[in-house]
């Protein structure tokens, strides 16, 4: 839960004090400039980014709680040999500024963690590490996958978590170590490896329902589901994201492992550590695996697609036969009607001088004519299997 804290306010009141002041010469003078001082609204507080800030002793447990990060500062300033956890979310860039000043952070880091956008890494600066995860929850819902940014900060007697979105649940996280203040006692790398486990394990639910869908998407596309086609390809891209999730992680786990040595880790983190990239291991294997089954049902899908298509241009096709067939029986009966049809209508204009007009035999001959062009014509169509 944000915050919401009024120091902004607190210390702008001796600033319009002394200004009361100024303008009265004394604080009995009736100067009009002072009551209109008096009534004029002070400016409202900012809204603080800090979601939680408390401080742990060297045997991790919670000594301290605050709203403001001076107040931390201090208190951990005050305090030899503890540990100050300050959770932000969305900070602005005079929050990361103070927290640089603070803690010595290097100007790139501040820069990555107000821009956002990074990919999964871990940089070391000095006696720092900054890391960046990308944490992923399957919303049910709407059967899609969102993904959230998160860096944290580790250094000697501090961690800074810096929340882009709404996963992981850091509260949760901070419950579970507060709970076993074992943990907390070795130090700020106890902190990072519970964060990364707590991503880590958020992956699972995504993997479930992403193994679902798969399963989904191949029932639809041998159902002949026109829309399957577009689904495949979001799912796609859906697990496209998850693996460049996945896979830097492991290269950050790598890199956490090399280093526990030289900057003295103890055993117990470094086998959480192993058991958090063993997981990721699992997981990772699971999203290639997905990857690798979705790339064959596209192409099963394309298969099947052009296997619809192929047998719907054949039916085209044989349709387009049949009614060509009937063009030409249609056609053939047409040039047999119309060949005694011409003959009639030759013989029909009625002129007086034509040749047979006055021949006794004429009206019989026209009628043969007629007939042997109409059988004529149908020996040739039905030779040529128009009829």
């Amino acid at each position: 839960m944000a915050v919401t804290t009024t120091s902004r306010t607190l210390r702008n009141r001796p600033l319009l004090g002394a200004l009361r002041t100024r303008r009265t010469g004394s604080p009995g003078s009736e100067n009009p400039a002072s009551h209109a001082d008096v009534a004029r609204p002070e400016a409202p507080a900012r809204r603080t980014s800090v979601v939680e800030s408390a401080l742990y002793d060297a045997d991790g447990r919670r000594v301290a709680s605050h709203t403001r990060l001076a107040d931390t500062f201090r208190e951990l300033r005050s305090r030899p040999g503890g540990m100050a956890w300050i959770g932000l979310e969305r900070p602005d860039e005079t929050e990361l500024a103070t927290l640089a000043r603070e803690f010595d952070l290097h100007p790139l880091v501040v820069e990555d963690a107000i821009v956002a956008h990074q990919r999964p890494k871990i940089e070391r600066y000095g006696d720092t590490l900054f890391v960046v995860l990308h944490a992923a929850r399957y919303v049910d819902a709407t059967e899609q996958v969102e993904f959230s940014e998160l860096h944290v900060f580790v250094g000697p007697d501090f961690v800074v978590t810096v929340r882009h979105g709404a996963c992981p649940d850091l509260a949760a996280v901070r419950t579970h170590l507060e709970a076993h203040p074992a943990l907390l006692a070795r130090g700020p790398e106890s902190v990072l490896y519970a964060i990364m486990d707590r991503v880590v394990d958020d992956y699972l639910p995504v993997v479930t329902g992403l193994d679902a869908d798969v399963d989904e998407i191949e029932s639809e596309v041998f159902g002949g589901d026109a829309r399957v086609s577009r689904r495949i390809y979001e799912l796609s891209r859906e697990v496209v994201e998850f693996q460049r999730a996945v896979r830097p992680l492991q290269r950050v786990c790598g890199s956490l492992a090399k280093g526990a040595e030289k900057y003295g880790v103890t055993e117990d983190l470094q086998t959480y550590l192993r058991d958090v990239a063993d997981h990721l291991t699992e997981v990772a294997d699971r999203v290639e695996s997905f990857r690798a089954a979705l790339r064959d049902i596209l192409t099963v899908n394309a298969t099947l697609v052009a296997q619809r298509q192929n047998e719907e241009m054949k039916h085209l096709t044989e349709v387009s036969i049949r009614q060509g067939e009937e063009v030409k029986k249609i056609s053939g009966w047409a040039a047999i009607l119309f060949a005694p049809t011409l003959v009639g209508t030759i013989y029909g204009m009625n002129f007086d001088v034509m040749p047979e007009t006055h021949w006794s035999w004429g009206y019989p001959a026209a009628l043969v004519g007629m007939l042997a062009v109409s059988v004529a014509l149908f020996a040739v169509f039905r030779a040529k299997r128009w009829i």
